[in-house]
């Protein structure tokens, strides 16, 4: 039973996490609300393994799935707290839900998964018009809503590209101790961008933005990726990727109530197109597979 209860709790904690981004950096910059989410995130991290007596493993296997979750927390964290800052907080959920189709992709390549067939090429086809419908909204926004779906989109291959790559090193490893252990990857790379561009500490932190912060440094970072990376253990790439068709209309309608976000109605037709497209890219063909294996049971019943 705790897999499905995992599975649920990282569809609300993805569909919640669009809006806080946001708001863990207003006032003090997007890369102090994101080094400050994965401090408090490593930090918790390591002091939750030592009170349930787990270790970080260092052999050769583990080092390498910190390497690929780090490097993928790093890149697709950054890309997406840049693009915050000039898209609504739904729209990144909404582009986040190609994740599926890229994931499922590099999974062909690299796990030798399902590949592709007629009904997997309409449905790319189907959710790039709905990525391409919610692009049109950005033009007509301006470039700066170009330039952030851009950084979501280059955040969405990172990502999908680290848990393929984590699932095929398939360590068997805890998933808190792959969150631990790619969040001490990440965390430095995270203070060297900040040293780099000689951010410094905000005078005044918005109440707003440090709640923000605390609750991605806990909820979205600590429990979000050890459910994230569990799931990804006991459950196929493609299906973990699936989150993300519930995600983007939870993200949505919590930046419209609770940001005041307005949403173009191409966003939302471009939102079905995606959630249809990735419908049509991973559910339809199971679901066919499955009547048909009923369907076998039950003449070999009779």
């Amino acid at each position: 039973m705790f897999v499905p209860a995992a599975y649920l709790g990282v569809v609300l904690i993805w569909g919640t996490t669009p809006l806080a981004i946001k708001w863990s950096g207003e006032g003090v910059g997007y890369l102090f609300g994101v080094t400050g989410r994965m401090v408090i995130g490593v930090a918790l991290a390591l002091l939750v393994l030592h009170m349930i007596g787990l270790r970080l493993a260092w052999h050769k296997q583990a080092r390498r799935t910190y390497l690929a979750a780090g490097l993928g927390i790093f890149v697709a964290m950054t890309s997406v707290y840049w693009s915050s800052q000039f898209i609504p907080s739904g729209w990144i959920s909404v582009i986040f839900g190609l994740s599926p189709i890229v994931t499922g992709l590099m999974a062909r390549v690299w796990l030798q998964e399902q590949g592709l067939n007629l009904q997997r090429l309409l449905a790319i086809l189907v959710a790039f018009a709905g990525l391409a419908m919610i692009f049109s909204v950005g033009k007509d926004l301006g470039a700066s809503f170009v330039l952030g779906l851009i950084g979501v989109v280059i955040s969405v291959i990172t990502h999908s590209a680290s848990a393929v790559w984590v699932k095929r090193i398939d360590a068997q490893l805890h998933g808190l101790v792959v969150a631990a252990g790619g969040l001490m990857v990440a965390v430095p790379l995270f203070l060297l961008s900040w040293f780099i561009q000689g951010e410094s500490w905000p005078a005044v932190v918005d109440y707003r933005a440090l709640s923000a912060i605390i609750y991605l440094g806990i909820v979205g970072t600590v429990l979000g990726f050890a459910l994230y990376y569990y799931i990804l253990r006991h459950v196929e790439t493609t299906k973990v990727a699936l989150i993300t068709l519930v995600t983007p209309v939870i993200a949505l309608l919590a930046g419209k109530w609770l940001n005041a976000e307005q949403v173009d109605e191409r966003v939302w037709i471009g939102t079905l197109l995606i959630m249809l497209g990735l419908a049509g890219f991973e559910l339809k063909g199971r679901l066919l597979t499955q009547l048909r294996s009923n369907r076998a049971s039950e003449s070999d019943g009779q």
